[in-house]
């Protein structure tokens, strides 16, 4: 386990060092904190709705001597959802995850940010999700995700300019990753848990084995859910579920595709080497399991 620990080290500082970036999109979580520690001088760039959210807490605790905090108002989240729509062309329910990037991005433009990290890709790789668990034969899903991984993070950079970097996908890193194995992901009910060994001396127990946050929750963009679903009556789901040729997952996935269908239009239909989505048509990948249109995922 030990020389696991030491190859993953070096390859992952490595990775920084040679990314040269000038600024994190700073959770707070492990998987940014473990790359904040490795290049402290960094300008690090925390998310918040203003309704608040346990990101800020953990990000202070790096005490970062470079950090931003963007507090963004309920009114400028619900007012950003069209334009990030407009620029992933999706209406997957996971927007709320998306703001949090869309304004962290935002921010490091106006302060003249060319080149920015992200945790993007540990949780996949390093099994930090809860449901992976269930998962039977969690090495082949790794290995398969490994693949095809894609991030809202790398079309949202190309809007606002800034390059993306995202050292847990880089090659070395996923080559490393998909050799280690699953007991050294997941043990003692902790995900990541091999990252967490790595990094505990450095970050201290209480960053490196905080609780996974989703990106919504830990920034508080889980309260914008609410206010639409609040927006959307049972009478008008009830009828536009009839009128429209999707299958909606909530009232808010209605509220997302109706604003899709504004600022995007069609949906567009499978090319060649696609197959139709079940759930709204749009082309996917005859292998593939997850929309990127409509975020349906295909068990």
């Amino acid at each position: 386990m030990q020389s696991i620990i030491e190859r993953l080290k070096a390859r992952l500082e490595d990775n920084v060092k040679k990314a040269e970036a000038d600024s994190i999109l700073f959770s707070g979580g492990l998987d940014t904190s473990i790359l904040a520690c490795l290049t402290p001088q960094i300008n690090a760039i925390t998310v918040t709705l203003e309704s608040g959210g346990a990101d800020i807490d953990y990000a202070k605790k790096a005490h970062l001597p470079f950090h931003h905090h963007r507090t963004v108002s309920i009114d400028e989240a619900m007012e950003a959802i069209p334009e990030a729509i407009k620029i992933l062309k999706t209406f997957d329910p996971a927007i709320p995850n998306d703001l949090v990037v869309y304004f962290g991005l935002k921010l490091a433009k106006d302060l003249g940010a060319r080149a920015i990290m992200t945790g993007d890709g540990a949780d996949e790789l390093f099994c930090g999700y809860g449901y992976m668990r269930n998962i039977k034969d969690l090495e082949e899903y790794v290995r398969r995700i490994s693949q095809s991984m894609s991030f809202s993070s790398n079309a949202l950079g190309d809007f606002f300019g800034i390059k993306v970097i995202q050292p847990y996908i880089e090659k070395v890193i996923v080559d490393l990753s998909l050799s280690i194995p699953i007991e050294f992901k997941i043990r003692e009910r902790h995900g990541k848990w091999i990252l967490r060994k790595a990094y505990e001396d450095i970050l201290g127990k209480d960053i490196a084995w905080q609780s996974k946050r989703p990106l919504e929750e830990g920034s508080g963009m889980t309260k914008l859910r609410e206010i639409i679903t609040e927006k959307v009556s049972d009478e008008e789901f009830a009828e536009k579920t009839r009128f429209y040729p999707i299958k909606f997952m909530n009232k808010e996935h209605l509220y997302y595709y109706e604003v899709y269908l504004d600022v995007v239009g069609k949906i567009p239909g499978p090319k060649v080497d696609e197959a139709p989505c079940p759930f709204c048509g749009a082309g996917i990948k005859k292998e593939g399991k997850h929309c990127k249109t409509c975020g349906g995922v295909i068990e």
